[in-house]
């Protein structure tokens, strides 16, 4: 597993509110460690037993084995929410928020690599290894603790295959959302690197969908030699040209991005692609079988 585990401890900027709250509550259910949460003006307050702070700066004082923040804060908050965990020294940082301008995006995530912070996100369902740490807002219910990887675009299809894989034995060592936003903290190469240096993953699920070039970058990547078998499903194949879907990062312009430059890259360089989300499931099986 990567990014999370049994040993993360947490910090939840945005706890009070609506999304923050009830999601706090799911994590802590499923067995996540979180510690403390943030939110300017409410100190002294809890939630769900977790002691809220003005300050990352404060939780820390009081909480200093913090290790990860996930954020629930308002767009028009998010850049200053991020730049006080990153400046606090936090190493993971899981954006939940979606419609963050793109500049100030760019800006805190590059701010995050000077100094040493990942990023998952931001608009990302956010990270689980299953059975040890659920960091985001996954149905918790829909995976379960085994040795494939996963990163995709798409948080609902994540579900929908990771929920396939399940019910035909193929358990998940981490699942991580990269987010559907034109910048983000991860790419798919970030995650697949480091998933190829997991102990704990013999193979990856690669899910993406139609908009921006992430999956043909990853494919030539995956040219340059690999040692853990890949499969890949790619959403949108029936979109028409210039429509948007949903993801403010999913959409194709001058012929880039389509669904079909996608597939041909994967299957170009040996990378099986699932015509359906039903059938990564079988195409594990013959990948791990040496089919």
């Amino acid at each position: 597993m990567i990014l999370v585990d049994k040993n993360t401890r947490v910090l939840v900027q945005g706890i009070t509110g609506r999304e923050g709250s009830f999601h706090t509550k799911r994590m802590l259910n499923y067995g996540t460690r979180i510690l403390a949460g943030v939110t300017p003006g409410k100190a002294g307050s809890t939630v769900h037993g977790v002691p809220v702070y003005d300050s990352v700066v404060d939780a820390l004082k009081e909480h200093p084995e913090i290790n990860a923040s996930i954020a629930f804060v308002p767009a028009r908050f998010m850049a200053d929410a991020a730049y006080e965990a990153i400046d606090s020294g936090i190493r993971l940082l899981v954006v939940i928020t979606e419609h963050i301008p793109v500049h100030e995006a760019m800006k805190f995530i590059g701010y995050g690599r000077l100094r040493g912070t990942v990023i998952v996100g931001p608009n990302t369902p956010g990270v689980i290894s299953p059975g040890e740490c659920k960091l985001g807002i996954m149905p918790e219910t829909v995976f379960k603790p085994g040795r494939i990887g996963v990163v995709s675009r798409s948080g609902t299809l994540t579900y929908e295959i990771a929920m396939a894989m399940s019910k035909a034995g193929y358990g998940q060592s981490t699942c991580i959302g990269i987010g559907g936003d034109p910048v983000t903290g991860l790419d798919f190469i970030d995650v697949v690197r480091m998933l190829e240096e997991d102990d704990g993953t013999d193979a990856i699920v690669v899910i993406g969908e139609i908009g921006g070039d992430a999956e043909e970058r990853l494919a030539e990547y995956l040219s340059k030699g690999r040692h853990k078998p890949v499969v890949a499903y790619i959403a949108g194949r029936t979109a028409p040209p210039g429509k948007r879907m949903g993801h403010a990062g999913a959409i194709i312009s001058m012929g880039v991005g389509t669904a079909e430059s996608k597939i041909e890259a994967f299957r170009r360089v040996g990378v099986p692609v699932a015509e359906t989300p039903s059938q990564v499931p079988s195409l594990l099986e013959r990948v791990l079988s040496g089919g």
